[in-house]
């Protein structure tokens, strides 16, 4: 797709007028014009410049270098690679120390690139075809046969994942993560597809949204929080979130305790 029909595509997602952008990043409203509908090609610094402005991924901002002729700015490495051993380790290190209760790193799918102890007891007895390979988060809350029967409170908690998800798919517009949504569509108890965006878990009086999950005969009562690498120039960096849920009661945190040395549910 030309570089212009992608800058227009994503400045049409984020709402903005073109004057308003144009302005902002300090070209005239007439050269941006140009450029998206191909009459201008833009320079790296100026692509660059709107994709920074509109909060495009870097992934993305690579295609756009690709698209205009020019080469990819951000590298993507592997996890598993040397260059980011440290790095693997470090993250590795925050999400054992949370024990016993559960963490994850995913990634811009929400699939599972590290765990620790607490968060792989909780999903132990699902299956891995359910789960997906490797496991994924949306898979494993709202899939019939994973942790979706044991979520007391799956009209909440499945708005906050299903929202999520339609969020996901059009920030990434990534084809398998797509697919995986018009899958999970056609599970039981899952909204209409053209509701995701719409709905909202901001239901009860909790200050903060719970996941309210059966385990091991407890009801466990969990809280989230999400966070990121603040200055990512790597692609994979930049996709990766971490996921540390704390207990929200006193009941929970003996329990996760209690089942930590156990080692099962």
């Amino acid at each position: 797709m030309a570089v212009g029909l992608l800058i227009r595509r994503r400045r049409g997602l984020a709402r903005r007028s073109q004057m308003d952008l144009a302005h902002e990043i300090g070209v005239s409203p007439r050269h941006l014009s140009f450029v998206e509908l191909g009459k201008s090609r833009p320079s790296a610094g100026l692509l660059l410049a709107i994709a920074r402005h509109l909060d495009v991924p870097l992934r993305e901002r690579n295609d756009w270098l690709l698209a205009a002729g020019y080469a990819p700015r951000y590298p993507e490495t592997s996890l598993t690679e040397p260059a980011l051993a440290r790095v693997r380790r470090s993250l590795q290190v925050l999400l054992d120390a949370h024990d016993p209760f559960p963490a994850a790193v995913i990634d811009r799918t929400w699939s599972v690139q590290l765990t620790n102890q607490a968060a792989r007891r909780l999903v132990s007895a699902i299956p891995a075809e359910v789960r997906g390979v490797p496991t994924n988060i949306f898979r494993t809350a709202l899939h019939p046969a994973g942790l979706a029967p044991r979520t007391r409170n799956f009209p909440q908690w499945s708005a906050y994942l299903l929202w999520q998800l339609d969020r996901a798919v059009v920030r990434s517009q990534d084809a398998a993560l797509a697919a995986l949504a018009d899958e999970v569509a056609t599970w039981p108890s899952i909204p209409a597809r053209r509701n995701w965006g719409r709905l909202s878990a901001e239901e009860g009086d909790d200050p903060v949204v719970p996941w309210r999950l059966e385990a091991g005969g407890a009801e466990l009562s969990l809280i989230t929080t999400m966070s990121r690498f603040g200055t990512p120039m790597d692609v994979t960096m930049s996709e990766l979130s971490i996921e540390l849920f704390f207990p929200a009661d006193e009941a929970t945190e003996a329990a996760l305790r209690r089942h930590a040395r156990t080692g099962s549910w």
